[in-house]
């Protein structure tokens, strides 16, 4: 019988998720009350023949009896059952912003703010995080991104990256990404914008890549900035990041950081380290705007 455990952060997506694995043939149980999750593992293992997959959502809300999972994992290790630890998790900032547009409470929160609720439940799964065959950011993840990443690890049984890197192209005009781990200004290049017949096309142009790309600095840059970030990654894997934003700005974000996002994206996208994928967020803004 394959065996997971689904666990992680309030609003990180767990529901959806059991969801999705009950689709991809799991028989999902949620919220089982934690003395009685061995017995039902001992029960489903004996009907080997109908439950050959199963998973076992357990979240801050079985309260103060959480603090004895640990000891059921310890005795299922010692039996010889094996399963995995599927955690699911979120930076502090997108789950209060979830919190908020659901209008829901958080379950530790009560009367005090959302954010307090969130720090103290990070304290209580500290120990399932650290004992996760599977970290699953769902930050910065569409709903069809999280079926993917489940799909590969449950159904494709590819190498699972914990490491997720989004590399995200933006306009300085528009602001700063928020979210954006490591920013780099490509305004030292120069601008399509004030050439005749680029200035309505885009980084996805053939003729913006044209036009960027014949510059020595471009590739210099591209050069230096994969070797960097080749550099970090591992370094980033063993402190246990599980998300990466690569924001690459210019002045609107239409032409020349697209351009290099994609040509990053390009050079980063084959490597085994880590999952990756693109954003161009303003890309169209300018188009909106006349």
């Amino acid at each position: 019988m394959k065996l997971v455990i689904l666990t992680g952060m309030s609003g990180a997506g767990k529901s959806t998720a059991l969801k999705m694995m009950e689709d991809i043939g799991f028989y999902c149980v949620d919220n089982l009350p934690i003395p009685l999750i061995e017995k039902f593992i001992e029960l489903a293992d004996l009907r080997n023949t109908e439950l050959q997959k199963v998973a076992v959502g357990v979240d801050i809300r079985s309260g103060q009896a959480l603090e004895d999972l640990q000891d059921i994992l310890d005795h299922l290790r010692g039996e010889g059952k094996e399963f995995d630890v599927l955690f699911l998790d979120a930076e502090d900032g997108v789950l209060v912003k979830r919190y908020k547009e659901t209008r829901r409470s958080h379950p530790l929160a009560g009367s005090d703010r959302v954010d307090k609720g969130i720090e103290e439940e990070r304290r209580r799964l500290e120990f399932l995080k650290k004992q996760a065959n599977y970290i699953i950011d769902t930050s910065h993840l569409l709903t069809r991104e999280l079926k993917t990443e489940l799909n590969k690890i449950f159904v494709e049984n590819q190498e699972f990256k914990n490491l997720f890197i989004t590399i995200l192209s933006f306009g300085f005009k528009y602001g700063i990404p928020a979210d954006a781990d490591l920013v780099f200004d490509v305004r030292f290049l120069p601008n399509p914008y004030y050439v005749e017949g680029l200035r309505q096309k885009n980084g996805n142009d053939k003729e913006i890549q044209d036009f960027v790309m014949q510059y020595k600095e471009a590739h210099v840059f591209l050069d230096k900035l994969e070797d960097m970030i080749k550099f970090l990654i591992p370094n980033y894997i063993t402190e246990g990041k599980s998300q990466l934003v690569i924001a690459i700005g210019c002045t609107g974000g239409k032409h020349r950081s697209v351009t290099l996002a994609n040509e990053l994206f390009k050079r980063l996208e084959k490597q085994k380290q880590f999952g990756i994928k693109i954003e161009h967020r303003d890309i169209e803004k300018d188009t909106m705007r006349h």
